[in-house]
C-alpha cells in the first residue's frame, strides 16, 4: 500500500513542530525539566550546559523554521522512496 507523500511530509512537520513548541514551552517554565529531559536523550551527559543562557528570537526562529521544513523534506522523500521501493517488489 502506497504512503501519500504530501499528507506524510505534513504530518512528520505538525509532529515536529508540536515536539518543539513543547520543548521550548519547558524552556522558559520549567528550565530544570527541561534539562534533565534534554541530558536524558544524551543518557545523561551534561550537555544542557552547551545551551546559551538566554534565548535569542531570531535564532529561535531560524531554528524552528530549520527543523519543520527539515522534517516536511525529509517525509516527503522517504514517502516517495518508499512506494518507489514498493512498488519494485
Amino acid at each position: 500500500m502506497p504512503i501519500r507523500p504530501l499528507a506524510f511530509a505534513n504530518a512528520l512537520a505538525i509532529t515536529t513542530a508540536i515536539l518543539a513548541i513543547l520543548l521550548l514551552a519547558l524552556r522558559l517554565f520549567a528550565p530544570r525539566f527541561f534539562i534533565f529531559v534534554f541530558n536524558a536523550q544524551f543518557f545523561g551527559a551534561d550537555v544542557a550546559m552547551l545551551l546559551p543562557d538566554q534565548i535569542q528570537v531570531a535564532t529561535l526562529i531560524a531554528e524552528f523554521v530549520a527543523f519543520v521544513g527539515g522534517a516536511w523534506g525529509f517525509g516527503l522523500v522517504g514517502a516517495l522512496l518508499y512506494n518507489r521501493f514498493v512498488k519494485a517488489r
